[in-house]
């Protein structure tokens, strides 16, 4: 026997000892199980560190350096775990916009937060629709997506280290998806057999990626003749042929949305109940809505358990928001038939908070915070930039209830920025009166903190930051009294219908309607809301000047680019009206007014243009702030508030007295003037 024959079978040999060894990878015979942990983010908005931007103070209730420490903790509790990211990241917090719009980063520098995420190494991700708020190339850029804008090829530079997939936008000029629709996730993971025996098993895991369609509308002036959009079911549809053909052992669809039962439409924004629906689809991440899957918010939802975590029976989760959660799905698989299915008995989904009550929260990861030091310390730099004085109080607290204090100050700038720069485009315009529109952002959504509060004394950029907290550009539309009224009545759906004759406590807020959507219009402007009326006819004594506002009077209205081109879905507003289309960013353009105004004062600031209708109810009308909060309220002339109890968290319930009426002299004077 010759030598080569013989050295050729013991290297068969060793193969074949290889390939039986524990540590191999192995075909699973049926019956073999398996538990694989799904790990979800979702809506970080760049919150990488526990950090209040504009109050300049830690704040253990947010970030992405505790959600790591988190995700650390599940990967030792599961000895097999993929982590995928559902978008909305780039975006959202003071860091986010240094490093977009005032000092960008650099081809061969990665962002901040997408460092964080390298370091806990991801599996996916695919992009929500804030990672467009900053355009095109910004986000081929930072994404490490070359891209085809404007008939030129962007560069590859430094991106995360992980695939983004996204399915459902496409280059208009030649049809192909902006990023990878689809890609596959291959693991080798520890899985048992009847017998006990433990195996190295392979497992291929197809990742999908979708955004809300309404992007279009929304950053129209980035978007608009550059990408086309479809609805997710349809790219779900068009793309779910070419991953079977792959043979993957699971389909994960990672949605920038949420669930809504609503008749599908290929604009649905929320269409994960509908994506559920799609043969091929195993597993759903949800994002967008800022809330928790599974939760309270979704039970009784046809075909959903919201207890247990699961969509028209697919398992899915939605991670919360701000880094202050990760979603958890806890999947069983078993070997059948060749192939790995999922156990839904001995599946569910959960959310894991950093804070499981309100003290102590898990502590922040090590490891971040330096990754991230000097982009830190330059925002917080900058943010503290001086630009003025303030002698008044500008805060959100009971925005909702009339304190138009800081809503104030972004109108009066914005109708001044419109009202020198519009004669210039649009001379024909010159003598239409000019409003501005505005809403708080920080309503207490996020938590008792979560509200803008600007004291007395020096401004910063910070205090700006903290008045808008958006990066949306300013955006000025013409339209009438009818759509003024109309604009008003969609506002005011921001509250709940009372019955003055209803004994128990009644919800003033309609908490499905954001904040962000409750514009508050100013300029010379007044009216009343009358909350004992239905939603659409509860605008009362809308005046301009003093006279009744009429349907055919002209306006122009001062607002955002994101309301402007139907952002909200208003009335009227899809950006066919739009006759002012700034560059300038309303954060912007308020610190300079601020700065130009030099000491702000009450006389500086328009009138508060709008209260409740006098309505006296027979039990209590209540709604949520922050505690210990009522002088502030009383301080601008809303004296009807109260604080009934605390509820130990750092909010508390507050009952308002609809009955008086706080129109006219219980107000504080307010006379408004222009400094040059």
């Amino acid at each position: 026997m010759s030598l080569r024959p013989l050295l050729s079978l013991l290297a068969a040999a060793v193969l074949a000892g290889c390939a039986s060894s524990p540590t191999s990878p192995v075909q699973a015979p049926d019956g073999t199980r398996a538990d694989v942990a799904i790990l979800e983010t979702t809506d970080v908005h760049a919150n990488v560190l526990s950090w209040d931007y504009f109050k300049a103070k830690d704040d253990p209730t947010v970030g992405y350096e505790r959600v790591a420490t988190l995700i650390r903790r599940a990967r030792a509790e599961f000895a097999n775990s993929f982590l995928f990211d559902s978008g909305d990241t780039i975006q959202g917090t003071v860091l986010a916009d240094y490093q977009a719009l005032v000092a960008p980063v650099g081809c061969d520098q990665e962002l901040a937060i997408y460092k964080a995420m390298d370091a806990m190494g991801y599996d996916g991700g695919t992009a929500g629709n804030h990672e467009f708020n900053y355009g095109l190339p910004f986000l081929s850029q930072v994404t490490g997506t070359p891209m085809e804008i404007d008939g030129k090829r962007t560069d590859r530079c430094a991106g995360p280290h992980f695939p983004l997939v996204l399915a459902n936008v496409f280059d208009a000029s030649t049809g192909k998806p902006i990023f990878k629709p689809w890609t596959m996730v291959k693991k080798t993971i520890e899985a048992y057999t009847p017998d006990g025996s433990r195996l190295q098993v392979p497992i291929k895991v197809a990742i999908i990626g979708f955004t809300p369609p309404p992007i279009l509308k929304w950053d129209q002036r980035h978007l608009a003749g550059k990408v086309t959009v479809s609805g997710v079911v349809e790219a779900a549809q068009r793309y779910l042929p070419q991953i079977q053909a792959q043979h993957p052992d699971l389909v994960v669809a990672i949605l920038h949305g949420g669930l809504n039962t609503a008749p599908y439409t290929s604009d649905m924004e929320n269409g994960g109940w509908y994506l559920a629906g799609v043969p091929g689809i195993d597993v759903l991440l949800l994002g967008h809505s800022h809330t928790e899957f599974p939760g309270p918010r979704y039970a009784g939802m046809k075909d959903v358990d919201a207890t247990r975590g699961f969509v028209r029976g697919k398992p899915a989760v939605m991670g919360g928001f701000f880094g202050k959660d990760l979603g958890v799905i806890k999947l069983a698989l078993e070997r059948e038939h060749g192939r790995w299915t999922i156990d839904r008995d001995d599946t569910h989904s959960e959310v894991r908070p950093i804070c499981p009550q309100k003290n102590p929260c898990v502590p922040a990861d090590p490891a971040i915070a330096p990754l991230v030091a000097q982009a830190h310390a330059a925002t917080v730099a900058y943010v503290n930039t001086p630009i003025g004085r303030s002698t008044v109080r500008l805060s959100s607290y009971f925005a909702d209830e009339g304190d138009m204090s800081a809503l104030a100050v972004v109108n009066a700038a914005q109708r001044d920025y419109v009202q020198r720069e519009l004669p210039t485009l649009h001379p024909e315009l010159a003598g239409v009166p000019v409003l501005a529109a505005a809403a708080a952002f920080r309503t207490g959504f996020g938590g008792p903190d979560d509200y803008t509060d600007v004291p007395p004394g020096p401004l910063t950029l910070r205090s700006a930051a903290d008045l808008y907290f958006y990066p949306n550009t300013l955006a000025a539309v013409k339209t009438d009294g009818a759509g003024v009224k109309a604009w008003l009545e969609k506002s005011a759906a921001r509250f709940n219908r009372i019955d003055p004759a209803k004994t128990g406590e009644q919800a003033l807020i309609n908490t499905h309607v954001p904040g962000f959507n409750f514009d508050q219009i100013q300029g010379d402007l007044s009216y009343a809301i009358d909350v004992g009326r239905p939603v659409g006819q509860r605008i009362v004594s809308l005046t301009y000047q003093g006279k009744p506002v009429t349907p055919s009077q002209p306006f122009v209205v001062a607002t955002n680019n994101y309301r402007a081109s139907g952002g909200g879905n208003f009335p009227g507003l899809d950006g066919s009206n739009t006759v002012l289309a700034s560059q300038d960013g309303v954060r912007e353009i308020v610190a300079a007014w601020l700065k130009r105004t030099g000491t702000l004062d009450r006389a500086d600031l328009p009138a508060a243009s709008w209260h409740f209708a006098p309505l006296k109810t027979r039990g209590p009308v209540t709604f949520t702030a922050a505690a210990g909060k009522q002088g502030l309220a009383a301080a601008d002339g809303l004296e009807n508030i109260r604080q009934l109890r605390d509820q130990g968290d750092g909010s508390a319930v507050y009952a308002i007295d609809l009955g008086k009426d706080l129109a006219g002299a219980s107000r504080p004077a307010r006379g408004h003037h222009t400094r040059k």
